[in-house]
């Protein structure tokens, strides 16, 4: 989509043949060009949705979307590749507000956003409970983030005419170790975030072409490398613009589907607040079912025999053992059918190796049946406010009371460490102007709040579907899809008949949070072809974020870490290529992890904010707004803050728990916050060290206050 030249730029307001770039003729040129994509975008659907009409097969739908968008994607950044540093990097200080703004809302709008939000909020209600905040939290901490970003921090950097964070503690302190420190907890936060995106990747090529996850997370890295790799900012910039309008029809299609089918509008924000008041009456319903009641005295029992078998683990495997091999003779003795047999070797091969392995697995299946013996499938009910009740007895106090703890404690860690990952403020650092930059953070948010309005409609209008049309039918008539995501990932879709009743219940289905969103066109009964674009939609969003991620992550390791001070003898050029490599060795090492199948998106990518608050935010608001910072507090701070952060995620590891002893770990939750939200102590830890160690160290020479054009 870019309409400069191929090589680098003279100004901010001329490109390298000395064209305007900032007045009405290029932007007109540019709004041309975008309305010719959306109309090709739109055209492109019609056509898939007429070849499905007339018999296309949906094996073919899938790879088509998966071809097509990124190819789309790659074309962009084959014709944005460059070389020059400063289109590189900053894609020449040229991009307008309004395109600065729809870059930044895909780059902000990943496969979290994308994919989990309205899960979280399906799954954990508004406020959620008292060991998971609800999905309430996270939209007002990320909508809540920008506005810290516009006022504190984006047009300062964008003032001081620098590449990368890193570079903001370099100038404004000197030395070498704010910078390096910079660069380490920008690669830290950016590699936790990076590999959420790339896990999203790899979920959305699977289901798309029906290859296995692995392989679905190369296929979707190649689209991430062709546009990162070969333009930096510049390709990336643009190609994001591209992608914000794929995931803007992805997300607003199906929502304003579900909402017209089941209230006859398609203004789903405006009218989804009617579905609240009957989902509060399903649940009433199935609290009070039998059958639901059923589901949850099986699942407890399941969990009482896991815990018993934890109380002897190596005799309990052996008896395990024993009874598979028992049935399988039992079965040739009967000359059973062959499939029976097999089915039966393959429990006995599937049964741990030993007691350890065991003992781990039983442990989790152990609270997994706890979970799921709890009324609705251990949701909370929807709208209510806290889990709890600040009047009733101690637990329901207690409940009440760290519920809404844990949800303003995860809303802050979101609201800070948005002003402080360093792909979302080195996006700023395009704009033309320091106005730019303040008018880019406010574009930014408009485009994500079309997205954002959505999401809690998205999912009061799922859950409604689920109880009022789902629950209740055969499990001998469930469509196809639920069988075809089980296979995907069956921690993102399970659903077993329990009580044995042949019905569906609610407590029988376990719905993961990365699914919802990419399941709506399908439980809707929507044409598949809309399936695929919610995917292409999905694909978009992480494909965005990766970008800007491996981008962040590089240039942080050659520019700040590998070529502090221009120490290496090395032309710009030379520079730009090693940057290059780098991206493509550390997003070669992200897939690596994500094919690991660490954890769910959301679950990672809140952790990469914590981080991020924790590093930056202090020690940076400080400089800009204090003079008294110095070098020393500066080192300090985000040395505290950093360590504190880590230190409480750490504890709470399972494997770190496992492997240190007890004495050099967190001592149970501090004040009941889950790990999730360590920035919530990370923060005030590092503003307070930097003020001390600044206080202390202030007798040196002052360092010149920051001038600013604003």
């Amino acid at each position: 989509m870019d309409p400069m030249a191929d090589k680098g730029a003279g100004s901010p307001g001329t490109d390298s043949r000395g064209r305007a770039t900032s007045g009405s003729a290029y932007l007109w040129r540019l709004h041309r060009i975008l309305a010719l994509y959306v109309v090709g975008v739109l055209a492109f659907l019609a056509l898939m949705t007429w070849a499905e009409h007339q018999g296309l097969s949906r094996h073919w739908i899938g790879p088509i979307f998966l071809f097509i968008t990124v190819m789309a994607y790659a074309g962009i950044g084959v014709y944005g590749r460059t070389s020059d540093p400063e289109e590189y990097y900053v894609a020449g200080r040229r991009i307008p507000p309004m395109y600065n703004g729809m870059a930044a809302a895909a780059d902000w709008m990943s496969a979290a956003s994308f994919i989990s939000l309205s899960g979280a909020l399906y799954l954990q209600g508004f406020s959620g409970t008292p060991g998971q905040a609800g999905g309430l939290a996270y939209l007002l901490g990320w909508t809540g983030g920008f506005c810290l970003v516009a006022m504190l921090i984006a047009p300062h950097l964008r003032a001081m005419g620098l590449y990368t964070v890193p570079d903001f503690f370099h100038v404004r302190f000197g030395g070498r170790w704010p910078r390096v420190i910079a660069a380490l907890a920008a690669v830290l936060c950016s590699f936790t975030y990076v590999v959420a995106q790339i896990y999203g990747v790899g979920l959305i090529a699977s289901r798309l072409t029906g290859v296995q996850f692995e392989i679905g997370i190369m296929l979707g890295l190649g689209g991430v490398l062709l546009c990162s790799f070969l333009g930096g900012m510049r390709a990336i910039t643009w190609t994001q613009v591209a992608q914000y309008v794929v995931l803007l029809l992805a997300f607003l299609i199906p929502v304003s589907w579900l909402a017209y089918k089941q209230l006859g509008s398609p203004l789903a924000p405006l009218v989804y607040g009617t579905q609240i008041s009957k989902i509060a009456d399903l649940e009433a319903q199935l609290l009070d079912s039998p059958a639901e009641h059923q589901v949850v005295q099986t699942y407890l029992q399941r969990a009482k025999d896991y815990e018993a078998r934890l109380q002897d683990v190596e005799g309990a495997l052996e008896r395990e053992r024993e009874k598979g091999r028992e049935r399988i003779r039992t079965l040739r003795t009967q000359n059973a059918d062959v499939g029976l047999i097999v089915s039966a070797s393959r429990e006995l091969a599937a049964l741990p190796r030993d007691a350890a392995a065991a003992r781990e697995r039983w442990t989790r299946e152990m609270r997994e049946n706890y979970e799921r013996a709890r009324p609705l499938g251990g949701l909370p009910l929807h709208s209510q406010a806290y889990v709890g009740d600040p009047d009733g007895t101690p637990d329901e106090q207690r409940d009440y009371e760290l519920t809404r703890r844990n949800f303003l404690a995860l809303m802050f860690c979101l609201m800070v460490g948005t002003a402080g990952l360093p792909h979302l403020l080195t996006r700023y650092y395009t704009s033309p102007t320091v106005g730019g930059a303040r008018a880019s953070v406010a574009w930014s948010l408009f485009f994500i709040a079309l997205l954002y309005l959505s999401a809690p409609a998205l999912a009061v209008l799922v859950k409604f579907e689920v109880m009022q049309n789902l629950v209740g039918s055969s499990f001998e008539a469930l469509p196809n899809w639920m069988a075809q995501w089980a296979r995907v990932d069956s921690s993102l879709l399970s659903i077993e008949d329990v009580n044995g009743d042949g019905i569906v219940q609610f407590g029988e289905i376990r719905l993961g949070a990365d699914l919802i969103m990419l399941a709506t066109p399908e439980l809707g009964g929507l044409p598949y072809v809309v399936s695929g674009l919610v995917a292409a939609g999905g694909l978009a969003a992480a494909l965005s974020t990766a970008d800007g991620l491996l981008l962040t992550i590089s240039n942080a390791l050659v520019r700040d870490l590998y070529f502090p001070d221009a120490q290496r003898k090395a032309s710009p050029e030379q520079r730009v290529i090693l940057t290059k490599f780098t991206l493509l060795a550390v997003a070669l090492s992200a897939a690596f992890v994500a094919a690991l199948k660490p954890s769910e998106i959301l679950p990672m990518v809140s952790a990469s904010f914590s981080l991020a608050a924790s590093a930056f935010v202090p020690t940076m608001v400080l400089g800009i707004f204090w003079r008294g910072t110095t070098r020393q507090g500066a080192v300090a701070g985000m040395l505290a803050g950093l360590g504190v952060a880590v230190y409480y995620m750490l504890s709470h590891v399972p494997a770190m728990r496992a492997a240190l002893p007890p004495w050099l770990l967190a001592d149970g939750l501090w004040f009941g916050i889950q790990p999730i939200s360590a920035g919530v102590f990370g923060v005030p830890a590092g503003a307070a060290v930097a003020v001390v160690v600044s206080w202390i160290t202030r007798p040196g020479p002052e360092l010149p206050r920051i001038r600013s054009e604003m």
